[in-house]
């Protein structure tokens, strides 16, 4: 990259990529959407960027910053890139969740091209990606990493984790362990409140100031003790798959996850009423 601000790809501006992108932008960074919804691009054209469906409709990119959904896209993504030859010389900051397996087979893809890849999930959520204040695992060589740090960082707090790739999405997987965990307690803590007799608005804010209290407590409760259609900010179909990718990893190495398994059940569950793409926060809704 030169000491200009380099050109940024930015792929998959939903919920939490939209405004990553427009932390991006309103630093000065020449910033192009890509998402294959029409409604996506609509609304990142409402904010000043340019936006295409496609990653080989991009006319130029220093960066390709990917935060797509599942390990599905992100294999579909490189290979558009590769066949049209627009991977070379590009450096790839995959922030999306899609465990240490699909980042590892997709960064050798695109290394083998002429790439370089960073490892960089994140956590915070949809609020803490409007405030630029997310936590990103960023995993890779030292100087891949380093040279991408300030486009990171506006986005919130870089915590370089490792220099193998793989080891941010590894970090991730533990930090969605204790997410998916953390949702669904506090929803069946509030059910139980209300199984109880109790007012769970009144007990929400009793039990989140003591040391039963949690940040999921905290930003989903309210959300819980409002109706099926409050606002999404992260779907019950979001936490299938990172509770499947939990899952999955615990398993590839024999651990045990007892705890991680019912709490997936619920999220499950859920899906199977029909709520997937409902908040998570209405995984309360299986507790009725």
């Amino acid at each position: 990259m030169s000491a200009e601000l380099p050109t940024v790809a930015f792929v998959g501006v939903g919920a939490i990529g939209l405004p990553m992108a427009e932390q991006l932008h309103s630093a000065g960074y020449a910033v192009t959407a890509v998402d294959p919804f029409p409604a996506a691009q609509e609304r990142a054209r409402e904010r000043g960027m340019s936006a295409v469906a496609s990653i080989v409709e991009v006319p130029v990119a220093d960066v390709i910053v990917v935060m797509v959904a599942t390990p599905d896209q992100l294999a579909t993504l490189v290979s558009e890139a590769l066949g049209a030859g627009v991977a070379a010389g590009t450096t790839w900051v995959i922030m999306s969740t899609v465990g240490p397996d699909a980042v590892t087979d997709a960064a050798t893809r695109l290394i083998a091209a002429g790439t370089r890849v960073v490892d960089a999930p994140v956590t915070g959520g949809v609020a803490r990606a409007r405030t630029g204040e997310l936590t990103i695992f960023a995993a890779g060589p030292g100087d891949d990493v380093a040279t991408v740090t300030p486009l990171l960082s506006h986005f919130g707090s870089v915590r370089v984790v490792g220099e193998q790739l793989g080891q941010g999405q590894s970090i991730k997987v533990v930090n969605q362990h204790l997410c998916a965990v953390h949702i669904v307690v506090a929803a069946e803590a509030l059910a139980l409140a209300a199984k109880l007799g109790l007012d769970p608005a009144h007990v929400l804010p009793l039990v989140e100031s003591g040391a039963a209290g949690s940040w999921m407590l905290s930003d989903r409760g309210p959300r819980m003790l409002g109706d099926t259609d409050v606002e999404v900010t992260s779907q019950i179909n979001i936490f299938v798959k990172d509770s499947g990718l939990v899952a999955d990893a615990a398993q590839s190495v024999g651990a045990a996850t007892p705890v991680l398994d019912a709490a997936r059940s619920r999220y499950l569950a859920a899906a199977e009423a029909g709520l997937g793409t409902r908040d998570d926060s209405r995984v309360i809704e299986t507790y009725a």
